[in-house]
């Protein structure tokens, strides 16, 4: 599933791949019909793994679930706020 942002590009319906049941790891969001969280995923790519890897690995993933986590990180990454703290500060 694609949307249209206000820019006018396709951005992918995450909902369609992502879910939380409090019954599958204790609620955190994973790739529907899999028990592989989202956060699981993220940290794969940040140790440096591939598109490839990660689809080879886990063959019970496809792309556009894969993709699909990446939708719901944008997504989640828009509707919080950082603020930074410089080190050393109490």
């Amino acid at each position: 599933m694609v949307y249209e942002d206000a820019k006018s590009e396709a951005i992918m319906d995450w909902r369609a791949y992502i879910h939380a049941d409090p019954a599958i790891l204790t609620g955190k969001p994973v790739v529907r019909g899999t028990r592989l969280s989202v956060d699981f995923l993220l940290e794969l790519f940040a140790q440096g793994w591939t598109h490839q890897q990660v689809l080879e690995n886990y063959p019970q993933l496809t792309a556009e679930g894969l993709r699909a986590i990446f939708a719901f990180a944008s997504e989640a990454m828009r509707e919080e706020s950082f603020y930074a703290v410089p080190i050393g500060a109490a």
